[in-house]
């Protein structure tokens, strides 16, 4: 695999799945070889749009074709632990969408099967791999705004989203906190890991998902982060992080930067940008070379979005839900404790 492009293969067909193949057609070492959904049509029209050769009308076959280096899945949430699932099972490896799961009992189990197979598995939580925010963390980690004492991220759209759109389906894990709030939550958790506390209030659409929510995770050392996420508002999607010493601004698009801020106690405003080869803001490039540069090296999971950091922000969106009120049809008791060695 080192001295060759990295076959991909996508399933599922929609916005996000189109968005991840156009970042993938330009970059060299990648090469987009099937294309798998539950309708043949959808996947024909994505193999023609792309230039992809294979097209499969099921996720088995998809699943079942051996000349696949790894399987992005970029259905809805509510179907991540089937399809990743699957692929696992058939011995691929699996970078899956965010939110991971609808709970941390699937993700739990993906994570099981990835291990079973000995496959790779990511979530594809693309924050986190992006060059910014990566910078943005070093700084932290390494005392330049002293202590971190508060986070506080956002994420809302306007809307508004009628009945039966996707993001109030909760058949499909609907409402802002998966869809969004996953963000706002990963943010924080990069930062200063799984919270010791939650506690959360949100306003419920007639369908029972979350219109809009808000959550207080605190810590033992005493840190808070405040976290937002709405379908029925539109935020700047800006985050802060505010230490002993000074404090990190990232006035819009926390998730995939342009710049951010760094104020320091003294000292006159830093302001750090992206790089010219960083790619456009939607870029989702970052992602995929962190993919192929760990399955180059025979890593079974990255070490910029390790399992164990997926499962903790499962848990604590789970724990979050329970304060809320919400549960998706045929879930058995979210927030529940799931333990899993990684």
């Amino acid at each position: 695999m080192a001295e060759q492009s990295v076959r991909w293969a996508i399933l599922a067909t929609g916005g996000i799945a189109a968005a991840f193949a156009a970042d993938l057609v330009d970059l060299p070492d990648a090469e987009i070889v099937a294309v798998g959904s539950r309708s043949r049509d959808s996947a024909e029209a994505f193999a023609e749009r792309f230039g992809v050769t294979r097209a499969y009308g099921d996720w088995e076959s998809l699943a079942a074709d051996a000349d696949i280096d790894v399987v992005y899945v970029a259905t809805p949430h509510s179907a991540h632990r089937a399809a990743a699932g699957l692929c696992l099972a058939a011995g691929r490896n699996v970078l899956c969408e965010k939110a991971f799961t609808l709970n941390v009992r699937e993700a739990a189990e993906l994570v099981a099967l990835a291990k079973e197979h000995d496959r790779f598995l990511m979530e594809a939580m693309w924050m986190y791999s992006n060059p910014l925010i990566r910078r943005l963390k070093s700084l932290v980690a390494d005392g330049t705004i002293g202590e971190v004492r508060t986070v506080q991220a956002d994420f809302g759209l306007a809307g508004p989203f009628p009945p039966a759109h996707r993001l109030r389906d909760p058949a499909l894990g609907g409402g802002a906190l998966l869809d969004l709030g996953v963000y706002p939550v990963s943010f924080a958790q990069l930062l200063l890991g799984e919270p010791d506390e939650v506690t959360a209030r949100a306003v419920l659409s007639e369908e029972g998902v979350d219109l809009q929510t808000g959550a207080l995770l605190s810590w033992n050392s005493g840190a808070l982060a405040s976290v937002h996420c709405s379908i029925v508002g539109g935020t700047a999607t800006a985050a802060s992080v505010t230490g002993s010493h000074g404090r990190i601004d990232i006035p819009s698009g926390f998730f995939h930067p342009e710049r951010f801020v760094l104020h320091r106690d003294g000292r006159e405003p830093e302001v750090f940008t992206a790089g010219p080869a960083d790619g456009p803001r939607t870029s989702l490039r970052h992602e995929a070379r962190e993919v192929m540069r760990a399955l180059r090296a025979g890593e079974k999971e990255s070490p910029l979005v390790p399992l164990e950091g997926s499962l903790a922000v499962m848990r604590t969106l789970d724990t979050i839900r329970e304060r809320i009120g919400v549960r998706y049809p045929g879930e058995v008791a979210p927030g529940e404790a799931v333990t899993v060695a990684v």
